[in-house]
């Protein structure tokens, strides 16, 4: 039988490879000398508490943030990121959390945002056809892409902004907590959608506090703790030891039992 973390390990060379990732801001230090691959087909999810650093990642992949040392290596080539439109130009496409869609338009009209075919005059039918068919590639449950976004589901606002990330075919996506907030059926539907942008042969980068979704859709699990790397796990691996790489619960317990020895030394 063949093992599986090592057919994921033998993939070849990674679409995206962080080496030495360090981003200060003043006498903050927010990331450590972050190490990250992520290869093509591969859905990579990144957890952490609250502060780990993780959004403070995202950022510097999508060219919001500059880092303050390290190397960026997507394509098999150094870049640098200056700004977002940089990034996304590179191939790198951002669904943030509050998923920046204009609730008074349409589908096409937010798929195709500042993207739009023909701008000075605007080719409204090929618009809807490429909508419909990138829609029904990912077998999205919208019911028109004439219906303005108000009137849509979270899991469906959710789709639609995954949808307009996919429009210039990017190599990887990064997905800020897509499930949150969610029903469970709505949360369903965008797992599905997750795992259909993988089989497209996208890299993903998903954020995420759930361990259930991150377990459902996750090839690997990164663990970011204090601004650092604290391990990689895979949805088999014990929810006892991601929970404690998360929390720092096992160094906290290598800590005590050094300070028993101390004092028991001292005794």
């Amino acid at each position: 039988m063949t093992d599986i973390h090592a057919t994921r390990s033998t993939r070849g060379e990674p679409v995206l490879s962080l080496r030495g990732i360090s981003k200060h801001f003043g006498a903050v230090s927010a990331l450590t000398d972050i190490e990250l691959d992520v290869h093509a087909g591969e859905v990579v999810a990144l957890v952490g508490d609250n502060g780990a650093g993780k959004s403070t990642l995202v950022k510097v992949l999508a060219g919001v943030h500059q880092p303050t040392s390290g190397t960026i290596t997507f394509g098999g080539k150094e870049v640098v990121l200056p700004d977002p439109g940089a990034a996304l130009d590179l191939g790198i496409a951002t669904v943030f959390q509050d998923l920046a869609l204009c609730e008074n338009l349409d589908v096409v009209a937010n798929i195709y945002l500042g993207r739009e075919l023909n701008p000075l005059r605007l080719d409204e039918v090929a618009m809807e056809v490429k909508a419909w068919t990138l829609l029904n590639e990912l077998s999205a449950r919208i019911p028109s892409v004439r219906d303005v976004v108000a009137s849509l589901s979270g899991g469906q606002r959710q789709t639609v902004a995954i949808a307009r990330s996919l429009l210039l075919d990017p190599k990887l996506i990064m997905l800020d907590e897509p499930t949150a907030a969610l029903g469970v059926a709505q949360t369903a539907e965008v797992l599905n959608l997750i795992e259909r942008v993988r089989d497209r042969g996208h890299a993903v980068i998903m954020i995420s506090h759930n361990m259930e979704d991150v377990r459902a859709v996750a090839d690997r699990i990164v663990v970011l703790r204090l601004g650092r790397n604290n391990g990689v796990f895979y949805p088999d691996s014990s929810n006892q030891d991601l929970v404690a790489a998360i929390t720092g619960a096992a160094e906290n317990a290598v800590s005590r039992r050094a300070d028993r020895h101390q004092a028991e030394q001292g005794a």
